[in-house]
């Protein structure tokens, strides 16, 4: 026995050393491996990797640019140089063999987190294939950086690519492919998409071949899309409806009688207010953009509708006071006064018998003038050069004024001319300014009409422009949303 047993020691620490001397002997694990097996080098030229996923769910939809999944993730690829040594169509390894040969340097480019999933132990596996195929499979959650747009939002429509490519080797040496026809795979639940709070998240497989340069070569890609649609029914309700109503409320100031000045403008005012501070409230809850948003554009364009509406009441105002307190001063200061009665009439003046004779003389004084106005209603008496006497040279002798030369001449015609072209132009302007200030005048007092004309035209115009508004501005953005989704 004791001889049975030291054979047995001996044959036990042969077949160790044995193991010792040839690392590449995996026969106790399941495998064997080439004699010239390097794990450093892939298994030939161009080697292709095939990615699958199994999307258990979309945990978090963050609008600061990330995506949390919670998935499992399968990759295969070929390396003729590992054989299984099995019955079975595969042999299951253990996690740790995985750093006894060549195993792809998976990249995900948009990645910012992997977490390997965890109960017992981590949910992990690894298989050889009788056909030399070897499978990674790992539970994951994974989260993802996007880069978001949101000047559409609500509307807006998130696509976020994810590509699955080599880090190290180029597109010669290793192609990254999806598995099959459909190598995304959901739970039995899954419909036409993961529906969240806000989000309804689909996915798609873009089958073409991507190259990602990467500063030493292209490197091939499996490219995965991820579309993000908002739930609009809610926004619906929260915001556009109830600004919408604000807006019509604010047509019931038309109907409401111009003097009645409380009840009109606290109903203006509160619904401009209400809006405002809707405008503010959404802003604080969005997202951020670097334009303004779609929802902006259309509570902004609300606020609008209300503002004009206060605003048309203000110049309803302004005509009710101009035609019953400003219009008609003007006029009773225009109003032609009734001439006065005529004066008594003068004296005959006092005629000397030889006023020739002291005329000549120079010891007449000059006659008092009567100076009528034109409007007939003021006399005024002026006494000519004070209390000077005309003397016999200040008549008789006066010399006659010498011509002009014809240069001053010339100048003074042309200084005529621009004087006249002038005074007609002042003239024309005189005109024009009239015929405008009788408009506006006729504009103030068609507004301030005691029938409310304004009111009754903006009680037609105000709805018939927000209907266009809505119309155009619905087909503006769902255009651009569709678009987006179809990028």
């Amino acid at each position: 026995m004791t001889i049975k047993y030291l054979c047995s020691s001996l044959l036990f620490a042969l077949f160790f050393i044995s193991a010792l001397c040839n690392p590449n002997n995996s026969e106790g694990h399941g495998f064997e491996l080439d004699q010239d097996y390097n794990k450093s080098l892939p298994p030939g030229k161009n080697t292709n990797v095939s990615i699958s996923l199994f999307i258990n769910r979309v945990s978090v939809v963050d609008e600061s640019k990330e995506i949390s999944l919670d998935l499992f993730l399968q990759v295969y690829w070929e390396d003729h140089r590992m054989k299984a040594v099995s019955e079975l169509p595969f042999v299951e390894l253990i996690w740790e063999q995985r750093n006894m040969f060549w195993t792809p340097d998976l990249y995900i480019r948009q990645l910012r987190e992997m977490k390997v999933l965890s109960v017992f132990q981590e949910m992990t596996s690894l298989r050889l294939y009788k056909n030399s195929t070897l499978a990674i499979s790992i539970g994951a959650t994974v989260i993802i950086k996007c880069d978001m747009d949101f000047v559409l939002y609500p509307l807006d429509v998130q696509n976020c690519a994810v590509d699955f490519s080599s880090y190290k080797y180029t597109m010669q040496d290793m192609t990254f492919r999806w598995k099959g026809d459909d190598p995304v795979s959901f739970p039995s639940d899954f419909s036409d998409g993961y529906r969240l709070p806000k989000y309804v998240v689909s996915f798609t497989i873009d089958h073409e071949l991507h190259n990602i340069y990467y500063g030493e070569g292209n490197h091939s890609t499996a490219r995965l899309l991820i579309t993000m649609s908002r739930e609009l029914r809610s926004y619906l309700l929260e915001c556009y409806l109830p600004s919408t109503l604000f807006v019509v409320m604010s047509w019931g100031g038309f109907c409401v009688i111009p003097e009645i000045v409380p009840g009109r403008m606290v109903l203006l005012v509160t619904t401009l207010l209400s809006l405002v501070t809707m405008i503010d409230t959404v802003r604080n809850n969005s997202p951020k953009a670097l334009e303004l948003k779609c929802i902006e554009v259309w509570l902004i364009s609300c606020t609008l509708f209300v503002f004009l509406a206060l605003i048309e009441y203000f110049i309803v105002l302004f005509g009710i006071r101009y035609d019953k307190h400003w219009r008609h001063k003007p006029k009773d200061l225009d109003k032609p006064c009734e001439p006065p009665p005529p004066p008594p009439p003068l004296p005959p003046p006092t005629v000397l018998v030889n006023h020739t004779q002291a005329l000549m003389q120079g010891t007449a004084e000059l006659p008092l003038l009567i100076h009528r106005g034109q409007n007939g209603n003021r006399i005024e008496n002026l006494r000519a050069f004070g209390h000077r006497k005309i003397g016999p040279e200040d008549t008789m002798h006066k010399e006659p004024t010498p011509p002009l030369p014809p240069r001053l001449q010339m100048h003074r015609q042309e200084a005529n001319v621009e004087s006249s072209e002038a005074v007609r132009e002042a003239g024309r302007e005189a005109v024009r300014g009239a015929r405008f200030r009788a408009v506006a005048e006729q504009a103030v007092l068609y507004c301030g009409s005691q029938r409310g004309m304004m009111d009754q035209v903006s009680l037609i115009i105000f709805p018939i422009c927000f209907l266009l508004f809505t119309t155009v501005y619905w087909i503006i953005y769902l255009n651009a949303s569709q678009k987006q989704m179809h990028k």
